[in-house]
């Protein structure tokens, strides 16, 4: 079994991305739906995109200081999209897509050493009925499965996941337990948009069974990670690995 809290686990160089231009900071007024949002830009309001389809109500209220990319873009139906939160001092990313991309450029680039031996690296990959974020070969006896999770709730130091009850995050955690007992390697990676998380912990108050389920595939091989991200106003870097409690 592979071990999930070996020391010698520092991310190898940077990895970071680009928001791809200067985020202009915005006062939130309200989210229309999940996906919608107005903000006040010089007293002005703009509909933006909410890139995420959590609660995150800690982070998005009235007056919130929020930071949005203009979109300049004839498939996009609204003006601007949201990627930032401001709390307290932390500035928080909320794109829900920039786990995936952070974890597939850290891949690629051999960046994380408890996978640095893998030759192949496919997205969004199929196995049965199943889809994962990532397969990872090294031959036919040597593969791994990767789910990948955006974490934007952090309570005294603590990070949380799910922010709300999670039906489609538990049904990863039954197909990465299938797969281990096939006999191959399966991993959640839980990557936290801020950097003032100590811990990550199952939020139990808001999805018990995601909870409980997470400890019982740990318990029979399924890798735990978390990492924590520096975000600022032009890019968010991975930054390094948080313990997970469970």
């Amino acid at each position: 079994m592979y071990r999930t809290e070996n020391k010698d686990t520092e991310i190898m160089g940077e990895i970071s991305l680009s928001f791809g231009s200067p985020l202009k900071s915005c006062i939130f007024k309200k989210r229309n739906n999940r996906f919608t949002a107005e903000i006040i830009i010089d007293n002005e309001v703009f509909f933006a995109h909410v890139p995420s389809s959590g609660r995150m109500k800690e982070l998005l209220f009235p007056g919130a200081e929020v930071f949005a990319v203009e979109v300049r873009s004839l498939k996009r139906k609204l003006p601007y999209k949201l990627v930032a939160v401001k709390s307290g001092v932390e500035l928080v990313c909320i794109d829900s897509l920039m786990p995936n991309r952070l974890i597939k450029l850290a891949l690629e680039n051999k960046a994380l050493p408890e996978f640095y031996h893998y030759n192949k690296v496919a997205a969004e990959s199929i196995l049965g009925d199943s889809r994962f974020d990532f397969y990872l070969e090294k031959d036919k006896f040597d593969r791994c499965f990767i789910e990948v999770k955006s974490v934007t709730l952090v309570e005294n130091g603590t990070a949380l996941f799910p922010d709300a009850p999670s039906k489609r995050a538990r049904k990863h955690l039954e197909e990465l337990l299938k797969i281990k007992e096939v006999g191959f390697r399966s991993c959640v990676i839980f990557v936290i948009q801020r950097n003032d998380a100590e811990i990550f912990k199952p939020n139990v108050l808001q999805d018990k069974e995601f909870a409980e389920l997470l400890k019982k595939v740990h318990s029979l091989g399924v890798e735990l990670i978390a990492f924590d991200c520096v975000v600022s106003t032009d890019k968010i870097t991975l930054n390094k690995r948080i313990p997970v409690k469970i």
